[in-house]
């Protein structure tokens, strides 16, 4: 089993993009030294608390820190964009950092419809063309003679992966044979529907001849349960001002979370965070040997919104350190 990392260059209270992105850069480099197989970014707007929304351009600051760790995008929301100018950016890091660079692609607009308006100029565009828009993408990175050519981009191998939330893109992925993300460490509902609905109808394709599964989970690892679950709260909180309808930075941690949020509230946000894996590495083996025995999966990729830099780290090292024993241990 692989395992990763998803990064949403965290904006921490009294802290700056700069910093947000200083921090990712390290992370890579300690990551690759552990490691993980890849590091993706994620692209959301109008987020106080994420710094990634210029995603490819992220991408090619850790890149150029990093070297040989794969690094894309998990990933870019296409209906933002023209296909065109997402295979050109993608053509040019992979001609800059040549077969290191993967392209992981959502339907959703990763915003607001405000955002969503003022990104797309013309809100006609929508998730619902993004199977055209897809394969649109696909064809410029083709080879082929056509009037409108990605340069760079065309003739590049440039892997793509399919994410998502529900069926919609597990049955778009199959379809195509491409590899599928299900975002598990947000959305964990339709995990298993979707899986199952992948594997089923998947076709092999130039690109893969099997299923592929990437599962997201949250990590939040320190030297004790209890420290583990102090760190979470940073995210907790997070995902409250969301649900809120007030994003915002990534806040420091609390002793105590019953005096923030309703008893509703924290309903919502376990349910959200199923597979989050919290604890110590004890803890954290057995949520996610748990995890591979549901899934099968091929690869998690792991998030964690830890407000402490040096945490942060401390919580990946420590993932990285299950994950080789698992599959030390795993046949």
């Amino acid at each position: 089993m692989r395992y990763s990392v998803l990064d949403l260059a965290p904006v921490i209270e009294g802290g700056d993009a700069a910093l947000a992105f200083r921090h990712s850069a390290d992370l890579a480099q300690h990551a690759e030294k552990w490691g993980y197989h890849r590091y993706w970014l994620a692209e959301h707007h109008n987020m106080p608390g994420i710094a990634s929304a210029a995603t490819s351009v992220v991408i090619a600051h850790i890149a150029s820190n990093t070297e040989g760790i794969r690094v894309g995008a998990g990933g870019v929301m296409l209906p933002n964009h023209a296909p065109l100018v997402i295979a050109e950016q993608f053509g040019t890091l992979e001609s800059l950092y040549p077969g290191r660079i993967d392209l992981a692609l959502g339907r959703a607009p990763g915003s607001d419809q405000a955002t969503a308006r003022a990104l797309r100029r013309s809100f006609g565009s929508s998730g619902d063309s993004f199977p055209e828009d897809l394969i649109e993408l696909i064809n410029y990175f083709r080879d082929a003679e056509q009037r409108v050519r990605a340069v760079p981009g065309a003739g590049l191998n440039v892997p793509l992966y399919l994410l998502g939330s529900s069926d919609f893109s597990a049955r778009l992925a199959a379809e195509l044979g491409l590899p599928f993300a299900f975002a598990s460490h947000f959305a964990p509902d339709y995990l298993h529907v979707a899986l199952q609905l992948y594997r089923r109808e998947f076709k092999p394709s130039s690109w893969l001849q099997k299923p592929y599964v990437i599962i997201g989970i949250g990590m939040y690892a320190a030297e004790s349960d209890r420290e583990a679950r102090r760190l979470f709260t940073s995210a907790q909180l997070q995902a409250l001002s969301l649900i809120r309808g007030r994003p915002g930075k990534l806040p420091p941690p609390v002793d105590n979370l019953e005096e923030h949020w309703s008893r509703a509230e924290q309903a919502a946000l376990v349910q959200r965070t199923q597979f989050a894996a919290v604890g110590s590495a004890e803890t954290v083996r057995y949520r996610i040997e748990d995890w591979l025995e549901q899934t099968a999966a091929d690869e998690m990729i792991a998030v964690g919104q830890i407000y402490d830099h040096a945490a942060r780290l401390r919580s990946y090292e420590i993932a990285a350190t299950v994950f080789q024993q698992i599959n030390a241990t795993t046949p």
